[in-house]
């Protein structure tokens, strides 16, 4: 039961931004400044300049719940959130689609990847500040620059904060609020940039498909 609620997070924070409800208030925009910008466009660049990366992850969902694994990225379009055992989730985004595996739950669910929060992380071109996403308020703390995203046609349905450490700049965590304001959180620690990784990582085979027998007529 545990694990279940776990994969539930997972999908919260994964999947999407939550379903967008009538009564979700909208996060309130604050107006940026120039060091906003500034920060927005070290972020992007950072983003924009992983070509690869390796970490070791530690989710955490809303009830306290808390699993890890290993992440991978190769940019652009491609991730891999490795559960470690006993977790039965496993997360691929192979280009095209984030694929989502629970081996209890049953069948994968395919998700198009750009209406994900992890469709921001691996874009060919990272703009946060863009046509369909957009900045509600950076945050800087000593030696941290929080960056928080919503959809910009659904501002509702959610937010997802990125967090950089500023010396060196670079992904430590994101965390994401759906609109009942349950928020996940993901932190990498252990992170490698700029290695070569196998592509098969990035390929997901359904464990339980059967290729259909052929009738050979004998």
């Amino acid at each position: 039961m545990v694990m279940r609620r776990i994969a539930f997070w997972a999908l919260s924070a994964l999947l999407s931004l939550a379903a967008v409800t009538a009564e979700a208030a909208q996060p309130a925009r604050t107006p940026l400044t120039a060091q906003d910008k500034a920060d927005i466009a070290r972020a992007e660049e950072y983003l924009n300049g992983v070509t690869t990366l390796k970490a070791r992850f530690l989710q955490v969902s809303p009830n306290g719940a808390s699993v890890e694994g290993d992440a991978y990225l190769s940019r652009p379009g491609k991730l891999r959130l490795q559960y470690d055992p006993p977790s039965p989730l496993l997360v691929v985004a192979d280009g095209s689609f984030l694929i989502v595996h629970d081996s209890q739950l049953g069948e994968p669910s395919y998700i198009p990847l750009g209406s994900t929060p992890a469709g921001i992380l691996v874009r060919p071109g990272v703009k946060l500040d863009g046509a369909d996403v957009a900045v509600t308020r950076v945050v800087r703390l000593p030696g941290v620059v929080r960056i928080s995203v919503v959809e910009a046609e659904d501002p509702a349905a959610g937010e997802i904060t990125l967090v950089f450490s500023d010396k060196p700049f670079a992904l430590r965590q994101w965390q994401v609020k759906d609109a009942q304001h349950q928020v996940t959180t993901v932190s990498l620690y252990q992170s490698q940039s700029g290695l070569s990784l196998d592509s098969k990582l990035f390929e997901f085979k359904n464990p339980k498909f059967t290729a259909p027998t052929l009738n050979t007529g004998n």
